[in-house]
């Protein structure tokens, strides 16, 4: 009868071993899921993009809305047309040289 005793008793603490194997199994497949489910998670994140424009860019993009806003008088663009086109129309570089340093100066922030 006692050999029964220890044959019982060792069955049970093989059970023992086995289930709490079975449960560590459980639990690390467990924390393996949860981990792969928060990566795919991140990678499907779609990923945030942004744009900055340079103080430069800001002042020329003012420019162009400015031109665009600007009333146009038609009348003036048809005389100043056939003037170039019959060639009476002169440009003074004086004038114009000074007219494109303050653009520039516009432009890029600097005075003249």
């Amino acid at each position: 009868m006692s050999v029964n005793n220890i044959n019982s008793n060792s069955g049970n603490l093989n059970k023992t071993q086995v289930d709490n194997q079975k449960l560590n199994q459980q639990t690390q497949n467990q924390a393996s899921s949860q981990a792969d489910k928060a990566s795919a998670q991140a990678a499907a994140a779609p990923r945030q993009d942004s744009v900055s424009l340079t103080q430069s860019a800001q002042q020329l993009a003012q420019m162009q809305k400015k031109g665009t806003d600007a009333p146009v008088s038609q009348e003036k663009v048809d005389r100043l047309k056939k003037a170039v086109q019959s060639g009476e129309y002169r440009v003074n570089p004086e004038v114009l040289a000074n007219k494109i340093a303050k653009l520039e100066a516009e432009l890029f922030g600097v005075k003249s």
